[in-house]
């Protein structure tokens, strides 16, 4: 089932983000996890999901990556520590 979702990584807490939009996140944070997408999350080892966002709608998704995107890093982290006050990873939660 397809599920548009914005999500963060980071390789702990307090580190180096990730920010990104996918149609099926648990297979896709698998994948970062796996290190079977090359860039940023790789060369970084941003493999604990910290928060994500789901929407009925990949367009509404796409926007609101771009939206945190292009916010500060201060943002990013409060988004994570509304959802996500001790950074779990939340994969685990999606399995």
């Amino acid at each position: 089932m397809k599920q548009p979702a914005v999500y963060i990584m980071a390789n702990r807490r307090n580190g180096t983000l990730y920010t990104g939009v996918t149609s099926s996140l648990s297979q896709r944070v698998w994948q970062h996890r796996e290190g079977f997408i090359p860039g940023f999350t790789s060369r970084y080892a941003c493999k604990l999901l910290v928060w994500y966002e789901e929407h009925e709608d990949m367009t509404i998704a796409i926007a609101r990556e771009k939206q945190i995107k292009a916010s500060s890093r201060r943002k990013k982290l409060a988004l994570i520590e509304a959802q996500n006050p001790d950074w779990r990873d939340l994969y685990h939660d999606l399995i």
